[in-house]
């Protein structure tokens, strides 16, 4: 890397597999783009190229850095690691408590009922533990404590809300709103073909994030005027209330993003 300094680095997101490798080049403060594995995929088909082994991939990936103006991926610090680990085993927390709640319907046999009584109940302990260790995280750190503190004053944004998109999206206040909502999933992609005009959706993006920002909206629309009027105005048009929460949603991280970027107080209007 020393005998090459305007090194850019391209490689597919592995659930974990290129920890290592994303290590070296954040310590070695070389820039790299991590991406999708699909959009390398539907690269190289879109460029013809059908088979599939480390060596063609590696190609692509080498061919798509070179055509592509890539944006360089964030490496979060340590801090925001633990963060998103503690977030990552929350969630499946909560995922195994709703099964258990869910085969709970089912049981019939008492003894079955008391075993996943019994199980829940240890399940909510550790979830309450983890958030307990979430809270503790950001509040003792001096690099996520401020932004915690601004997204606690969004009218929607609890603290698990607010862990989410610390964790999950350090591109906030970076990126423009654009890349922001589309990070998040939440940009409306087009879907006209000629005279055809297509129902716009939303499509790809961080799951856990929009997640989060889903459950901010439909607290906002509640307890904010302003997302509480534009829900009644949506509304009063006819749109579907999964089309109402989206766009409150989007508007929302737009401004959020807007807050953290100019360092200000929140503001709905910026959206």
């Amino acid at each position: 890397m020393a005998q090459h300094p305007d090194a850019f680095f391209v490689f597919e997101a592995t659930s974990g597999c290129d920890e290592t490798l994303r290590g070296l080049l954040a310590q070695a403060k070389v820039p790299f783009a991590r991406i999708n594995p699909r959009r390398a995929r539907e690269f190289a088909r879109a460029a013809g190229v059908l088979a599939k082994t480390d060596r063609v991939d590696a190609r692509v990936l080498a061919e798509l850095g070179q055509r592509l103006e890539l944006a360089p991926t964030l490496e979060p610090s340590m801090e925001r690691q633990a963060l998103s680990e503690l977030v990552a085993r929350r969630e499946q927390l909560v995922q195994e408590i709703v099964r258990e709640k869910n085969r709970l319907q089912q049981a019939r046999s008492r003894t079955v009922r008391c075993d996943i009584e019994s199980h829940i109940r240890l399940l909510e302990r550790r979830r309450d533990k983890i958030e307990n260790a979430i809270l503790e995280l950001m509040r003792d750190s001096g690099e996520l404590a401020p932004t915690a503190a601004k997204l606690r004053t969004i009218p929607g944004v609890g603290p698990i809300v607010a862990a989410t998109l610390i964790a999950e999206l350090p591109e906030l206040g970076v990126r423009d709103r654009r890349a922001i909502a589309a990070l998040a999933g939440l940009a409306p992609l087009a879907n006209d073909s000629g005279r055809y005009k297509g129902k716009r959706r939303i499509w790809g993006g961080r799951r856990k994030v929009r997640r989060a920002l889903f459950i901010a909206a439909l607290q906002a629309s509640r307890r904010c005027p302003h997302w509480a009027s534009l829900r009644q105005r949506m509304h009063a048009a006819g749109k579907a209330a999964k089309t109402i929460l989206i766009a409150i949603a989007r508007k929302l991280l737009v401004a959020i993003n807007a807050m953290l970027r100019d360092n200000t107080t929140f503001n709905p209007l910026q959206a």
